[in-house]
C-alpha cells in the first residue's frame, strides 16, 4: 500500500498543482491531506482542486489549527492570539469560501490511523493527536515530546504543523514530520511532502516554477501576496533557525 501525505499547502495552489503532477506518477492508493489547507493566498482554488480529487481518487482530510481559524473568522470570532496581518488573511480566506466550503471544514476529523502492510497502523494528526496546535521540533525536550505522545498506540505517527521535515524515534514511537507543501521551512524552496510504502517512508521534494507561481498568485489578490511569494515561494525560511523561533513560541 502506498500513501501520499500532503500536509500544510497553505493556500499555494501552484505547489499543490505540482505535487499532484507528480502523484500521477507515483500511483498512490491514498492521499491524507493533513491539515492548513486554505489559509493562504489561493485558498478557493486549492480547495476546489482537493474536493474534486474525490471523484478520482481515495482521499481522506484532517483538520488544522488553520482550518479550524477560518472556520472561527467566518463566524466573527476576535482571532486574538494573531497578529493584525494574520487576522486580515484569516477572514479574507473565510470570506473567500463558500458556506458548503466552511462547513466541510467545520466537519472534519482530528486525527486517522489506517493500516499499512509491514508498518502496522499509523495515525496521522496535524500537530500532535491531542490538539491542532501544539508546538514540537527535534530541539524540544524529549520529556515533554514523550508527554504529548504517552496515550499513543500506534508505532508511527505522521504529522506536521511545524513545516520541517524531520524524522524523530521516541521509545515506543516514530514520529515523521511530512513537512509542508506551501509554505516549506528548508534549505531551499519547494513542495515537501511524505510517501509511505509498505516497506519505507520517504521524505519528497518537488520543485516547481516559482516565478509563474508568483504571477498566479498575485493574480488571487490575496492581503498579503507579496510577503507569501517573497518568504515562501521564491525563498523560505531557514529550518535551523525555523526550529529556534517555535521552540521559543512553544515555551
Amino acid at each position: 500500500m502506498k500513501i501520499a501525505a500532503l500536509y500544510d499547502i497553505h493556500g499555494n495552489f501552484p505547489a499543490l498543482k505540482t505535487v499532484l503532477d507528480e502523484l500521477d506518477r507515483v500511483r498512490p492508493d491514498r492521499i491524507i491531506i493533513g491539515g492548513d489547507m486554505v489559509s493562504g493566498p489561493m485558498p478557493v482554488q486549492t480547495l476546489n482542486c482537493l474536493l474534486n480529487l474525490r471523484n478520482k481518487t481515495n482521499i481522506t482530510f484532517i483538520r488544522g489549527n488553520g482550518d479550524r481559524e477560518v472556520v472561527d473568522a467566518s463566524k466573527g470570532a476576535p482571532l486574538l492570539h494573531m497578529s493584525e496581518e494574520g487576522r486580515v488573511t484569516t477572514k479574507w480566506v473565510a470570506n473567500s469560501l463558500t458556506g458548503k466550503q466552511l462547513d466541510f471544514l467545520s466537519n472534519l476529523d482530528d486525527v486517522t490511523s489506517i493500516h499499512v502492510d509491514e508498518l502496522g497502523d499509523v495515525l496521522f494528526c496535524h500537530a500532535t493527536p491531542e490538539n491542532d496546535h501544539d508546538i514540537f521540533t527535534p530541539l524540544s525536550p524529549k520529556k515533554r515530546i514523550n508527554k504529548l505522545f504517552a496515550e499513543v498506540e500506534q508505532s508511527i505517527v505522521v504529522c506536521g504543523h511545524t513545516h520541517i521535515q524531520y524524522e524523530m524515534k521516541l521509545e515506543k514511537t516514530k514520529i515523521f514530520n511530512s513537512g509542508s507543501v506551501g509554505m516549506p521551512f528548508a534549505k531551499q524552496p519547494g513542495a515537501y511532502w511524505l510517501l509511505i510504502d509498505s516497506d519505507q517512508i520517504e521524505f519528497k521534494r518537488t520543485t516547481y516554477d516559482f516565478e509563474q507561481a508568483a504571477l498566479e498568485i498575485r493574480e488571487a489578490h490575496s492581503p498579503d501576496a507579496e510577503d507569501f511569494i517573497n518568504t515562501n515561494v521564491i525563498h523560505v525560511p531557514n529550518e535551523e533557525k525555523s526550529m529556534i523561533f517555535l521552540e521559543n513560541l512553544a515555551n
